[in-house]
């Protein structure tokens, strides 16, 4: 009781349209997470909606590099829909493959050049902050805190499987599965509980994804044996 509480507590204080902004935000971006464990389309859609509005809350909130995560997943999803669309029969289901040596070191890449990136914006926030001045600004790490550097680290994650998922590797849900259990004790500490739930259900949905995104590439395996015999 004690910890619903506390997740309830700061939607007190909030306004109304906030919580549904928030509200929204999470179910559309459920629905994203639930079409892509389905192989469906609709994950990009959907999912555009979800990290739209999820740019101008976690502005609002201080979380940069989520923020900036947010703008990369609405172009990716962007690049994704296409390719999802050009590699579909149906236009809606898509078959899904295992990543190769060659995907995993762009994935390594993408991954180094976000960290980068994302620290480096963290350290000019102050600037930013102050109206792009430097009067009284020191620029460093120093006002960072753990709920940041988590920040970094899982925009890091999430930019890695988001082009993983664009190109329909399995191994994408490995990374959804590590951000998405990172990020629920973060967002209850920036007491975005709504948020907190959501991740909590995503790492629900992930896990299944990943069993059913297996059976399927296990499945398609086995008849390419036996169409060698």
């Amino acid at each position: 009781m004690d910890i619903l509480n506390y997740l309830i507590e700061p939607y007190l204080s909030y306004s109304w349209q906030q919580i549904l902004l928030e509200s929204i935000a999470a179910i559309f971006g459920l629905l994203s997470v639930y079409f892509s464990a389905k192989k469906n389309i609709w994950v990009y859609p959907t999912g555009i909606i979800s990290t739209t509005i999820y740019v101008y809350i976690l502005y609002h909130f201080g979380l940069w590099g989520d923020m900036l995560i947010n703008f990369y997943y609405t172009s990716m999803s962007i690049y994704g829909w296409i390719k999802w669309a050009k590699s579909s029969e149906d236009h809606i289901h898509v078959e899904v493959s295992r990543a190769t040596k060659r995907e995993w070191k762009i994935c390594a890449i993408l991954f180094a050049l976000s960290m980068a990136l994302v620290t480096l914006v963290y350290y000019y926030k102050p600037y930013i902050n102050n109206g792009f001045s430097m009067i009284g600004i020191i620029l460093d790490l120093s006002h960072l805190d753990w709920a940041n550097y988590m920040d970094i680290l899982t925009t890091s994650i999430f930019l890695a499987g988001m082009w993983l998922m664009a190109e329909k590797k399995i191994e994408s849900w490995w990374f959804w599965i590590i951000g998405d259990l990172i990020c629920i004790p973060m967002m209850i500490y920036k007491e975005l509980g709504i948020t907190a739930i959501q991740y909590i259900v995503f790492t629900i949905i992930s896990i299944q994804g990943y069993i059913d995104w297996s059976k399927s590439i296990k499945e398609k395996e086995k008849n390419k044996s036996n169409q060698l015999y």
